[in-house]
């Protein structure tokens, strides 16, 4: 996948549902915070130095041979930009080189701080570590009991479309409800029942805001869904029962009405009459970091869950998560509740964070190396496009953003003056709580990234 080709194609969906927002009032108004933790529509191509003239994404192209940064310089370079006011009064911040894991800054790393989107590093590296990366998620028909009824059984993947065949998808490359109703073609398909047993315990985490879900920007977490848990593909405002939009899209793809669709359970040996399979995990990954997807991240961290056995909860995922870094020797703790950060409950550390982008760059865990290609590069695509415009980080950093009301987090990896790639998180959670407060946060943040990108500090 491409580093522009998912901006282009939300952007044509952001056309038409920010129209629809203009309806919906001061909907957008009221929830612009969590909205800016997301990839902007295509813009001009960037003109930044290191990424003009590009026509694919940067590669951060490190030498080994280049020298380890001195701590003490790395932390003078960085005392101003960190000291900047607009990061609040709480800045938490962990510099290692991502080789040797040297520490160069350890500023309250292992102190626990509010990690906002970060957090879908964790559950991205989980994920990698728990399947194969060509793994696919597979949405099944299976027949029913009475003739006539057909079960669409829910694999967890949440990019499922019901975007009609030769139209933009929301998520590129995504499986679509139409191949499945042409597989049913001439079957006499009168009732669709939809199972969503996958996934267990409650839809919505008792950790989120009211009005996190539904809304632009979450949606309850089903094993089925389409288009992220939408109704419909344009819509900005996503379902409150993702698993019955699937099933009444499947019903309109057959020409049945929505009362032909109703809840039930495939039962054991049912013979299969369909399926489709999601785009590769990698590419999920890189969805999933690159737009910031609540819904995505969430639906990643269960099947983390479903590879271990376990409840694939809200609860039973964070556990499986844990587990799964564990093994893979990274301890991240027990302070997230979820897989997307979207809680603002959720606590992990700025060391815990540099933690996890070491072993995806380590040598000894290939199956983790997606995730360092997955994360949007600064000044070119994702949530990093319209950030580090003009500045000598773009296309030399590669960054998980994360954005709460009062929080404002950056994690991942740069490649300094040197040549030397390191791993950095840094976590302010004492920002303000107005839009402003958060643009000037990040405009803050970007300095202290900038400062070590441009740090020999030999």
């Amino acid at each position: 996948m491409s580093g522009s080709r998912p901006r282009v194609a939300l952007g044509a969906l952001l056309v038409t549902v920010l129209c629809a927002a203009a309806l919906a009032g001061g909907y957008l108004g009221a929830h612009a915070w969590r909205l800016r933790d997301r990839a902007p529509a295509p813009t001009a191509p960037p003109t930044p130095p290191a990424v003009a003239g590009a026509t694919a994404a940067p590669t951060l192209a490190t030498s080994s041979a280049a020298p380890v940064p001195v701590a003490a310089r790395v932390a003078a370079a960085l005392a101003g930009p960190l000291a900047d006011p607009r990061l609040g009064g709480v800045v938490r911040a962990y510099v290692a080189d991502a080789a040797t894991g040297a520490v160069l800054l350890d500023r309250d790393g292992a102190a626990l701080g509010a990690p906002a989107s970060t957090a879908k590093l964790v559950t991205a590296a989980a994920v990698l570590a728990a399947y194969p990366p060509t793994h696919r998620l597979v949405t099944r028909v299976v027949a029913g009991a009475a003739p006539g009824a057909v079960v669409l059984v829910g694999g967890g993947d949440s990019t499922l479309s019901a975007a009609p065949t030769g139209t933009p998808s929301v998520y590129p490359g995504a499986a679509r409800i139409a191949d499945l109703a042409a597989q049913l073609a001439g079957r006499g398909v009168t009732r669709v029942e939809i199972d969503a047993s996958l996934f267990t315990g409650p839809a919505v985490s008792p950790h989120w805001a009211d009005g996190d879900a539904p809304s632009s920007y979450a949606a309850p977490i089903t094993a089925l869904a389409v288009d992220g848990g939408r109704d419909r593909p344009a819509d900005l405002v996503r379902s409150a029962d993702p698993a019955g939009a699937a099933g009444r899209a499947l019903a309109r793809a057959l020409g049945l009405p929505a009362s032909a669709v109703r809840v039930g359970r495939a039962a054991p040996g049912a013979a299969q009459l369909a399926s489709v399979s999601s785009p590769p995990l990698t590419e999920l990954v890189a969805q999933m970091l690159a737009q910031s997807d609540n819904v995505l991240a969430e639906c990643l961290a269960r099947l983390v869950a479903v590879a271990r056995h376990a409840p694939a909860s809200f609860a039973g995922a964070a556990a499986a998560v844990r587990a799964q870094l564990r093994a893979a020797g990274v301890d991240v703790g027990a302070g997230l509740t979820d897989g997307s950060g979207l809680a603002a409950s959720d606590r992990v550390g700025a060391a815990a964070l540099v933690a996890v982008l070491r072993a995806a760059s380590a040598p000894d865990q290939p199956g983790l190396r997606a995730l360092l290609a997955a994360l949007p590069v600064a000044g070119w695509d994702g949530t990093l496009a319209d950030r580090f415009g003009g500045s000598p980080a773009a296309g030399v950093v590669r960054a998980k953003t994360g954005t709460l009301t009062g929080v404002s987090a950056l994690a991942g990896v740069a490649q300094d003056r040197d040549g030397r790639l390191l791993a950095f998180a840094v976590l302010a959670d004492g920002v303000g709580p107005a839009e402003a407060d958060t643009a000037d946060a990040e405009a803050a943040l970007d300095r202290v990234v900038a400062a070590l990108a441009t740090c020999g500090c030999r």
